[in-house]
């Protein structure tokens, strides 16, 4: 059966995530396998989170609030913003595709990092405009660059800070010059799905932009740091009159009940999050002492996870990783064929990590 379809849906090439666990299990014969590929959270999720969706089992049968009064309120009361300004979603890729759809049309122009978050590219093309990739530069955002590609066409700009997969940083004076010289009519969207973990603290955050005389964008997810990737709730910082319009367009129910519970109970377990962003510093600089001792290189990261140059085919080193029982990320579809990415573990999984590594690098 045939049926139409535009051009740019067949195109579009889907989002891989990274290889379940039950998955590597199934097909090796692993019984202990260790994943540090999608930069989860090693500790789990906060336990007051898990507390509160287990009191809510017993009210699934409703729908949720549309308009997550509760959890706006509580972020609005932290971040010292107005409930206008807030925009709950199924995850922050929620708000991505929201803000591409409510921006973007056919033959409009969204400049992103490339190589970047890979779910970008996809929501761009998936409402017909042209994503244009500005390399990086050392690798770190080169916003001089984006400057130079902005046209006529330009609507929508994705930068992600920290950077994935490098764990760049762009500084506060490179964001705010880079912020002064744009156009008043192009949104800026900054995504900072990792914020929490960043070491240096001189490092800008885009509720401070909010109030400024360009559209700027703030991407928050409650996956990484509160440990809440399977609920799925993320959320979008951006002024009052573009989140009306990501408003009209959202499902009504784009974020579940216990996701709800769980996010609410989550920014309130502030224990859970300070021990979750110390075990990831302290990790860290485990990783990059064994990585030393391999003689591998690595670039050092403000987020949850390492980039790995393993010199070697990427996607090879990932195959070998997973007959040691280690799931990573090969970054071959990153633009980085010999790299490998990885998320920071507990102790025993990040031994275990090197351990493999000795044996795949030999």
């Amino acid at each position: 059966m045939k049926i139409s379809v535009p051009d740019h849906i067949r195109s579009l090439k889907p989002y891989v995530a990274g290889k379940p666990l039950e998955e590597l299990e199934r097909e090796y014969g692993i019984t202990d396998a260790v994943k540090l590929a999608s930069n989860e959270n090693p500790l789990g999720p906060s336990p007051m989170a898990v507390k509160a969706v287990q009191d809510s089992l017993e009210t699934m049968h409703r729908y949720p609030n549309g308009g997550s009064y509760e959890l706006i309120g509580r972020l609005s009361n932290r971040l010292k913003l107005n409930r206008e300004n807030i925009v709950l979603g199924n995850g922050s890729d929620d708000i991505i595709a929201l803000l591409a759809q409510v921006l973007l049309q056919a033959g409009d122009e969204a400049i992103l990092p490339r190589p970047s978050f890979l779910f970008y590219d996809i929501v761009i093309r998936g409402c017909g405009a042209i994503p244009v990739g500005v390399p990086l530069k050392s690798h770190s955002t080169d916003l001089d660059g984006m400057l130079a590609r902005i046209s006529s066409k330009t609507r929508l700009i994705f930068v992600n800070n920290p950077h994935n997969p490098t764990g760049s940083l762009i500084s506060r004076e490179s964001l705010e010059t880079f912020i002064a010289a744009l156009p008043t009519n192009i949104v800026l969207a900054i995504d900072e799905a990792y914020f929490e973990f960043v070491k240096d603290r001189g490092c800008p955050a885009s509720i401070d932009y909010l109030q400024s005389d360009k559209i700027v964008v703030g991407l928050r997810t409650f996956s990484k740091a509160y440990g809440l990737a399977g609920l799925r709730v993320g959320y979008g910082l951006m002024p009052s009159f573009l989140a009306d319009l990501l408003n009209r367009v959202r499902q009504p129910f784009n974020v579940n009940s216990l996701a709800l519970a769980g996010a609410i109970a989550a920014l309130e377990d502030e224990n859970f999050l300070t021990e979750t962003v110390a075990l990831v510093h302290d990790e860290l600089a485990f990783l990059y002492r064994g990585l030393d001792d391999l003689a591998v290189e690595y670039l050092e990261s403000q987020a949850n996870f390492c980039l790995i140059r393993v010199a070697k085919n990427a996607d090879e080193v990932f195959e070998d990783l997973l007959k040691q029982g280690v799931i990573v990320r090969s970054m071959t579809s990153y633009g980085y064929p010999d790299c490998i990415r990885v998320n920071v573990g507990r102790r025993h999984e990040n031994v275990r990590l090197l351990e493999a590594l000795k044996v795949v690098l030999k």
